[in-house]
C-alpha cells in the first residue's frame, strides 16, 4: 500500500495498516515521520504526479490511499497500470466536494443536518469518483465549525479503519456514483461569498474555528477580510 497525504490523520492510518500486517510500501508526504511508524520509505513530492513510476514499481498490491491531501491525482498516475487510488474525503459527497475547510462552514450556513466522511475511487474530477462507504453523523442546531471538522476527521479515521479490510482484499465496490446525488463545490473561491452571510444566523458559530483557525489559513484569511489600505503619511 501507497499513502499520500500529510498530519496526524496521514500517520495514524499508516500505523494502523501496518499494526494490522497490510504492506506499506511507499509513504508520500513532507513530513519523514509520516512513515517511520511503519518503517516505510519515504517519498516528500511537491506534485505526486511527478512520479507515477515511483509509485507503479513501489506498490506491492496496487493500492493507493490518499488521506489529508491537497494534491490533486492527474495523468500519468490517474492511469498508471495496475494502481487503485482510493480517497477518504472529509465530508460527503458529492454534496460536500472541495476543501473540507470550506466545506465544513457552508454546511452550517446552508442548514445541513448531516456531515461526514467518503471513501471513494479517485477519477479524473475532484471528489467525482464512485463512492465506496461512507460515515455519517448528525449535525446539531448549536454545533460549531471547530466541532463539526473535529467530528469529521474522527469520522475519517474510523471509515478508513472499517474499509481497510475490504479494499485489500478487493471486495470494495462502489455503492454509487457521486453523480446520483445533488452535487456542491467548495473551493476558494466559494470563500468571496463570505461577507454576504455576516447577518446569516448561523455565521457565529460556522466561523468558530476554534483551535483549527491555524490549520485553515484561507478561511482565516477569509474571515479577517482584506487589509486595510495603507494611509498616506
Amino acid at each position: 500500500m501507497i499513502f499520500v497525504g500529510e498530519g496526524a490523520l496521514l500517520r495514524r492510518a499508516v500505523t494502523h495498516a501496518a499494526t494490522h500486517g497490510h504492506p506499506v510500501d511507499l509513504v508520500c508526504s513532507a513530513d519523514p515521520s509520516d512513515a517511520a511508524a511503519a518503517d516505510a520509505p519515504h517519498l516528500a513530492a511537491a506534485d505526486v504526479n511527478a512520479h507515477a513510476d515511483t509509485l507503479s514499481r513501489a506498490g506491492t498490491d496496487g493500492i493507493v490511499w490518499s488521506l489529508n491531501n491537497r494534491q490533486i491525482f492527474r495523468e500519468p498516475l490517474l492511469r498508471a497500470e495496475g494502481l487503485r487510488i482510493v480517497n477518504i474525503h472529509n465530508g460527503l459527497l458529492p454534496r460536500h466536494r472541495g476543501l473540507p475547510s470550506v466545506a465544513v462552514l457552508f454546511a452550517l450556513l446552508n442548514g445541513d443536518t448531516g456531515y461526514g466522511a467518503t471513501a471513494h475511487e479517485v477519477d479524473a474530477g475532484i471528489d467525482t469518483g464512485p463512492v465506496l462507504a461512507e460515515h455519517r453523523f448528525p449535525i446539531g442546531p448549536e454545533d460549531r465549525y471547530h466541532q463539526v471538522m473535529l467530528r469529521g476527521i474522527r469520522a475519517c479515521h474510523a471509515l478508513f479503519e472499517r474499509i481497510l479490510p475490504a479494499v485489500a482484499a478487493g471486495t470494495a465496490h462502489p455503492v454509487r456514483a457521486t453523480a446520483a446525488e445533488p452535487s456542491a463545490y467548495y473551493g476558494l473561491r466559494a470563500l468571496d461569498r463570505l461577507a454576504t452571510y455576516r447577518d446569516h444566523p448561523a455565521y457565529p458559530r460556522a466561523t468558530d474555528l476554534g483551535p483549527f483557525a491555524t490549520h485553515a489559513p484561507e478561511v482565516t484569511r477569509a474571515l479577517l477580510g482584506p487589509p486595510a489600505p495603507a494611509s498616506a503619511s
